[in-house]
Parts: structure tokens; C-alpha cells; sequence
């Protein structure tokens, strides 16, 4: 930064900290007493209060209030214990004190920091406005504020009546925007100045600590931009060992740099009037004159009245358009939240009705990002740049839960490329899991702003010290780029509302399913333990029958008919099957129970051992083993061969048929996992039942034809799900079947996480 940037810069900042409210001074028009409580003591006085008082400064610094009052003073002290004289100043009593030689002042007061501050303010001689006319002009204000049917109308009638009533060459209603920067929305003037009307002026104009000032004291009087302040002495109080705060006095001094800024504009007075919103500085009635000019006080507190009546009537309007907006949002809330009701997926039901969920936050585009998934809608960003536009909103923005602006560009810089698209965006997150969001845009709005003078030249004192406000206001135009229209207040608690409902739902579904997950694990950890039971148990029972049943074949064979052989025949080979079937349900059971030890396997050599084994088994068969080039991957090994072993083997069982059995096993990698498939040339099956495959003494083929317990696959779909993969098959009758099983590629910490499921 240059040394001259500099110096505008700490000259700004020393304009932000003036201390306005502490002047140490008055206009010349007055005279302010100071005045401790309860005693009513003069402890600070301007200047020029011997000439009001026809006493010299000495007599005055001490003096009761009946030693400068007189007979005024009783009835004086009484209006001084109104409370209502905390706030703004009020009028006491027109007055003619003994030194003033015959001039008229209005006693005005307020108490501020403990101390009674009275001020004199000598009345002006040109005034027709007496307080008897202040409620006729009032009331006809209103009468022709009550038919106005827009703010903007209702703006024009008080700048209109305001000037009517003070005489001012031009009078501005000046409304701030969020930044702080004004614009003219109304204007009533004569020949005497030029028009300002939709002219927008920096904030820097009006800097933060007047700002605040205008929402204490409601109006400001500068009747002569050439006036010499007049001093208030001593400088500090000698009760508090401060200067005197002059927030509330109507003759407070403004600083030299407002002064300096109203005659760089051709002005020698103004008049200001804040206009308060909720409290808050909605934007200012300006007065403005080309001569000098001192409006009464009882035409200040008549604009004043209408400034506040203005500020209701602008409040009212304002809540009133706001509640219709929220009504309208909130029915569309209403269907969303019914469509997400009535689909299994609340996915689904926001998507139901794009239009609806463009409307809930009056966009031009939505998307939805929720488990890796993105749903686009109207006119948005590419799915890639939304999806990058989570990421940084996940680091930028992760703890606001609703972000909102109408500049994205500025505050991301690779939002210049989807201008045209998304320079607006509200984005809600919707999960505290993953970076999940639904997004409202709305594209660039090129506008062109027309500025009373060129905003960006602040200007630094001839010394390089201190400020010179800007000399010129002529018009100046900008084309303002890389913003959207900007979201209003009952969009963004829209889109907030929704989240929260949405985020209600998924909570709710978490829960419901961390439920059901407990329940299913305490349910598959009883089952097991019960076949565990039973099998080990059972396991002797079927032994002792195959035994004693060889036995009495061979020790009574002479005793049997044929018949009898061929019963105990069948008893043994039943006998037999049952153990089998009991030996796997062990396997079954154990295979749930058993820890798994993850290794890096390489799946080519395994497969390779497991297919010499299955083609000794069908010796004498021809079979053409097609074997693609197969990957390591991480598991149980040993886990990982019984996987194979079911596979191949089921392969080679169901190719049975065949005059020459023809066995696939290849493997492809993507989307962070590995799949594996099996295909065969065998009978298949009925695609309708595949679902049922993996199920636990599911068959699909008789035991005539098939043998089998009806177990493996069972096996086969627990293996894989606790390596947190997925099992499927697909088949047709009579033209074979294809088994897969995917496993992820899982690091060492992520296949502990998949084993623990």
C-alpha cells in the first residue's frame, strides 16, 4: 500500500473513532448550563451564556437555578422532574432572561450522565409555526399518508410536507442498504439545488459512530455551516472529571469534517432526521439550504412527529409484505414436508415437485447433495462444482448450518466460472455425517448504480494528515457485477426451517435405525448361540445312529430281508446327512462368531488352489476353466477360501449336465471396491427366486438332482458382509449363472470397522 493510501486510510479510521458525541462545544445560536442534580447547580456553561445572563462566567459556574431564573425558576424545577426528559430533549417554557435584552428563547432540556443539561435556544424571527399548529400539520400528514399504497408513495408525501413546513431548499428521504451505503428514494426541492433523487452515496459518508448517534438523538440542526462553535467551560465536569456528553443537546457542535463535506456540496444548513425501523436506522430525512437557515423548534418536533409517524407507516408496510412472503413459504414448506411424508426416501419427496422446492427459497436452481449422491434441479453449477462448492463450504462455512449471499464470486473465487449461474446461494446442511447440502442459487444480475460522486476517492488532507471529505457529487455510474438478487429475510428462515426439518428426519431415521440395529444384533447373537447349542449337541445323537445302524447291518445281516436292508440303509445315509447338515450349521454359526484376521491375500493364487481341488473332485469330467487376471485385495484368508470353495464348487456341481462345463472367474476394480464373479454354463435358476439364493437352507434345485444342505451361499453372504462387501446373482434357466461379491478397498482401520458388523 502506497504512503498516500495509507494516510487515507488512518485519516478514515481517525474519522470512525471521533469522539461526535463530546465536542467540548455549541452552536453559536444557544446557550447550554449544565447543571447538577438534585441541587440544580451550574457546573459547566458555554461561552456565551454572560451575554444571555448579564453576569459574568464566575456567577454563573455555581449559580442556583433561582439565581439565573428568578420567579421562572419554581415552576421550572417542577417541569425538570418529568422522567420523560431521560430520552430526547423536550420543550419546558419560552423564556427572556434579565441580560438577553428583550430576545425570545425556548427552553429546551434533557438529563444525560447524571447532569440536567437546559438549553436556550433563541428563538427564530421568521418562524409561523407555533405549537397550536404543530397537531393540524401532523394530522393532515396523515390523512394523506393513509391512502399511499407504496413506501416509495408514502416517502414523496413526507419529503413533500417536511419541506413545506421548515422552508428548506430540498428535502431527501435517504434509505441505507446493508452495507450502510444510502440511497435517495424520495426528494422534494426547489430551483436552488440540484436533484439527487436515486443517487446512492458511500457509507463512508456518514461514518458508524454518527450513525449510532442518529438512533439516540433522532434529530440534528446545523442552521449556518460558517458558524464559530462556542466553547462549554471548563472542559471536564468537576464532578466527573469528563467532558460533557452532548448525545441528546440540539445545540451540539458537529465535527469539521461534516461541516466541510455540506459546503463542498453547496449546502449552508441542513437539517436531519432518523427514520427507525424496529429500532434500528432505516434511513434518514435530509434537509438541505442553500442560505443559512435555523428552522423553530416547533417545526423540528412537528417533522419529527411525521418522521415517526413515516416510520411506522414503513414498519407496517415492510411486516406486512414480510408476513405475506412467510405465508406463502410456509405452504410450500407445508407440501414438501408432505411429499417427504409420503416417500419411503425424503430424497424423493423434495424432488417431488421441483417447483416447489425452487419456490421455498424463490431460486433459479437447487441441488441436493446427501450420501455421496447430487440431485440438480433448474438452472445450476456442474454436479463436479457443486460438489466442490460443498467442500469448501464444509471448511468455510461447517458450523453456521444455513450460509447465505447474494456475491458468492467474491467470497469464492472459483464461483467467477458459474457466474452466470450461482452468484446467490443459500446452503443448508443437512447431516452432521457427511457433507451433505442442499443449495439454492440464483445467477448474476448486472445493475448499474448511479452514485453521487465517484465512491472510491476519498480524499487525504493537503499534509497527507487528517481528511478532506470528497468535493464532488456529480452522477457516476458503475456497473456492479458478480451478484444475484438479493435473498430476503423470509427466504433464508424458509430455507432454515427446512433444514431443520429435514435434519429432524434423518436424525429420526438414525435413530430408528441404530433401534432396529441393536435389535438385529441381539436377535443374530441369540440365533447363533442357539445353532451353536443345538448342532454341538445334536452332533453325537446322529453319530450314535450311524454307528448302531452299520452295526446291526453287519452283525444281523443274516436276520434281514431286503427290505430291511435297504431301511437301515436309508436310516444311515439320512443319518449321515442330518450330521452333515448339523456339521454346517456349526460351520454356520462359528463363521459369525469367529474373529477375523486381515491380511493382504492374493486372490489369483487362492483361487487357482481351490479350482485344483474341485477338478480333482470331478475327475473324469471335461471342464474349460476361463480365469481372468485376478487382484490382491484385503481379508481373512482363510475366510476368503471357504468364499471360493462354495463358489467353484457350486460351479462345478450345477455344470453337471453339461457335455463340457465351462467356469468364468474374473474380478474388475471401481468405485472403491473389488468385484469377483463366478459365471457357469450350468442349469441356473429362476431369476424371480434370487433373491432367496443366500438365504440359510435355501434350494432352488431337489435333492434328487442336486446335493447340498443348502448352506453355503448363507455362508458365503456372511463372510462377505462382515469384509463389508455385498453378495448378488444373476441366472436364467438353463443358461447358467453368475455369482459376484464385491469387497472393499479398505484400509487396515476401515476392514477392523467392517468386521465389527
Amino acid at each position: 500500500m502506497t504512503p498516500a493510501k495509507d494516510a487515507i486510510h488512518a485519516a478514515l479510521a481517525e474519522c470512525d473513532r471521533e469522539p461526535i458525541h463530546i465536542p467540548g462545544s455549541i452552536q453559536p445560536h444557544g446557550v447550554l448550563l449544565a447543571m447538577s442534580e438534585p441541587e440544580l447547580r451550574v457546573e459547566q456553561a458555554s461561552e456565551n451564556a454572560p451575554d444571555c445572563f448579564a453576569l459574568p462566567m464566575a456567577r454563573i459556574l455555581g449559580a442556583r437555578l433561582e439565581d439565573l431564573f428568578g420567579a421562572d425558576a419554581r415552576q421550572l424545577r417542577e417541569m425538570l422532574a418529568d422522567e420523560r426528559l431521560q430520552t430526547n430533549p423536550a420543550y419546558v417554557m419560552s423564556i427572556a432572561p434579565a441580560g438577553s435584552a428583550g430576545r425570545g428563547f425556548q427552553l429546551i432540556a434533557h438529563r444525560r450522565s447524571g447532569m440536567a443539561i437546559l438549553e436556550l435556544e433563541e428563538s427564530a424571527t421568521a418562524s409561523n409555526i407555533g405549537f397550536s399548529s404543530v397537531y393540524p400539520l401532523v394530522t393532515g400528514f396523515m390523512s394523506d399518508l393513509a391512502p399511499a399504497r407504496s413506501i416509495g408513495e408514502m416517502n414523496g408525501i413526507a419529503a413533500r410536507e417536511i419541506r413545506r413546513i421548515t422552508g428548506f431548499d430540498r428535502v431527501l428521504i435517504y434509505r441505507f442498504d446493508a452495507d450502510w451505503n444510502g440511497t435517495v428514494v424520495a426528494e422534494d426541492r426547489n430551483n436552488e439545488l440540484p436533484s439527487y433523487l436515486d443517487l446512492r452515496f458511500p457509507a463512508s459518508d456518514i461514518p458508524a459512530q454518527a450513525r449510532e448517534l442518529y438512533k439516540l438523538n433522532r434529530l440534528r440542526l446545523i442552521a449556518d455551516a460558517e458558524y464559530r462553535p462556542v466553547r462549554v467551560v471548563p472542559e471536564l465536569n468537576p464532578g466527573t472529571g469528563k467532558p460533557l456528553d452532548l448525545t441528546y443537546s440540539v445545540l451540539r457542535s458537529v465535527s469539521p469534517v461534516h461541516v466541510q463535506y455540506m459546503k463542498n456540496m453547496g449546502t449552508a444548513a441542513s437539517m436531519s432526521i432518523s427514520i427507525l425501523r424496529d429500532g434500528q436506522l432505516w434511513g434518514l430525512v435530509s434537509c438541505h439550504s442553500k442560505l443559512p437557515r435555523r428552522a423553530p423548534f416547533e417545526a423540528r418536533n412537528a417533522c419529527d412527529i411525521i418522521a415517526q409517524a413515516l416510520s411506522a407507516q414503513i414498519a407496517a408496510a415492510e411486516h406486512r409484505a414480510d408476513a405475506e412472503s412467510r405465508i406463502r413459504l410456509k405452504s410450500t414448506q407445508t407440501r414438501l414436508l408432505a411429499y417427504m411424508a409420503e416417500e419411503d426416501s425424503f430424497l424423493d419427496g423434495l424432488m417431488k415437485d421441483p417447483a416447489d422446492l425452487l419456490a421455498c427459497a424463490g431460486a433459479e436452481g437447487v441441488a441436493l447433495l446427501y450420501e455421496g449422491q447430487c440431485r440438480l434441479v433448474g438452472v445450476t453449477p456442474g454436479e463436479q462444482q457443486v460438489r466442490n462448492l460443498a467442500g469448501w463450504l464444509e471448511t468455510e462455512h461447517g458450523e453456521t448450518g444455513v450460509y447465505a449471499t447474494d456475491q458468492l464470486p467474491n467470497e469464492y473465487a472459483p464461483a467467477r466460472e458459474f457466474a452466470d449461474k450461482a452468484s446467490g446461494v443459500i446452503a443448508a446442511s443437512i447431516s452432521s455425517l457427511h457433507d451433505s447440502y442442499l443449495m439454492w442459487f440464483r445467477p448474476e444480475v448486472q445493475t448499474t448504480v448511479k452514485w453521487g460522486g465517484d465512491p472510491r476517492k476519498p480524499a487525504a488532507g493537503g499534509d497527507g494528515q487528517g481528511l478532506t471529505p470528497r468535493n464532488s457529487f456529480e452522477l457516476w455510474k458503475e456497473t456492479v457485477r458478480l451478484r444475484s438478487r438479493p435473498w430476503l429475510g423470509s427466504e433464508v428462515d424458509s430455507a432454515r426451517d427446512l433444514r431443520e426439518a429435514i435434519v429432524r428426519i434423518v436424525l429420526r431415521n438414525a435413530e430408528e435405525m441404530a433401534l432396529l440395529n441393536a435389535e438385529l444384533t441381539r436377535s443374530n447373537q441369540e440365533l447363533e448361540a442357539f445353532s451353536y447349542s443345538v448342532s454341538h449337541d445334536l452332533r453325537a445323537p446322529f453319530r450314535h445312529i450311524v454307528g448302531f445302524a452299520e452295526l446291526l447291518r453287519e452283525r444281523e445281516a443274516d436276520r434281514l430281508t431286503e427290505t430291511g436292508k435297504r431301511y437301515i440303509g436309508t436310516i444311515i445315509e439320512s443319518a449321515h446327512f442330518a450330521g452333515t447338515l448339523v456339521d454346517n450349521l456349526l460351520s454356520f454359526s462359528q463363521i459369525g462368531r469367529a474373529s477375523l484376521q486381515f491380511t493382504s491375500v492374493n486372490t489369483g493364487v487362492l483361487v487357482n488352489e481351490v479350482r485344483e481341488q474341485a477338478a480333482m473332485d470331478a475327475a473324469g469330467r471335461e471342464i474349460e476353466w476361463r480365469i481372468g487376471e485376478l487382484p490382491r485385495v484385503r481379508g481373512d484368508l482363510f475366510m476368503l477360501r471357504l468364499v471360493f470353495q462354495n463358489l467353484i464348487s457350486n460351479a462345478v456341481k450345477y455344470t453337471r449336465p453339461r457335455e463340457k462345463a465351462i467356469i468364468e472367474i474374473g474380478a474388475e476394480r471401481g468405485d472403491g471396491e473389488t468385484v469377483f464373479r463366478i459365471r457357469d454354463n450350468g442349469v441356473g435358476f429362476d431369476a424371480q427366486y434370487a433373491a432367496k439364493l443366500f438365504g440359510i437352507f435355501q434350494r432352488l434345485h431337489r435333492m434328487e438332482d442336486f446335493e447340498g444342505t443348502g448352506i453355503g451361499l448363507a455362508n458365503v453372504r456372511r463372510i462377505v458382509s462382515r469384509h463389508g462387501g455385498r453378495t448378488w446373482a444373476e441366472g436364467e434357466v438353463n443358461r447358467g449363472a453368475t455369482f459376484y461379491f464385491s469387497l472393499p478397498d479398505a484400509s487396515e482401520g476401515s476392514s477392523r470397522r467392517a468386521e465389527d458388523r
